[in-house]
């Protein structure tokens, strides 16, 4: 029929998009203040893309992605996120930063500490 014209399909929703964005930021071991201050916004409209109720523009999609060190690809969805190994223990992450900043004979003697306990693990869970 002329005149008919087919709604666009968006690929995904920005539920969909705000909670990937989440689970890239928690894979990052970072708070939503963090990334707030990062981008130069507040905490709640972190939460706000977060939860999907606000879209986002091109430039804070991009803003997003620089920051979580992924593509824009990969918070929309359109590409899978790389599976890198970071730690999703916020508090494991802040710890390591405060041990790195410990003298290098206090890392030497924690670390040996570390790997006495780690000693005492079963040989399949090393």
């Amino acid at each position: 029929m002329p005149g008919t014209r087919k709604k666009y399909r968006t690929p995904v929703d920005e539920r969909t998009i705000g909670k990937r964005l989440r689970e890239l930021r928690l894979q990052r071991g970072m708070t939503q203040n963090e990334v707030a201050g990062e981008l130069g916004i507040n905490q709640s409209a972190v939460s706000d893309y977060e939860k999907g109720v606000v879209r986002m523009h091109a430039a804070l999609v991009a803003g997003f992605a620089r920051i979580l060190k992924v593509t824009t690809d990969q918070i929309l969805g359109l590409e899978k996120p790389a599976s890198n190994g970071h730690i999703k223990d916020r508090r494991f992450v802040r710890r390591l930063e405060r041990i790195d900043k410990l003298t290098k004979r206090d890392r030497q003697l924690l670390l040996g500490t570390i790997d006495a306990f780690l000693a005492k693990l079963p040989t399949e869970q090393r």
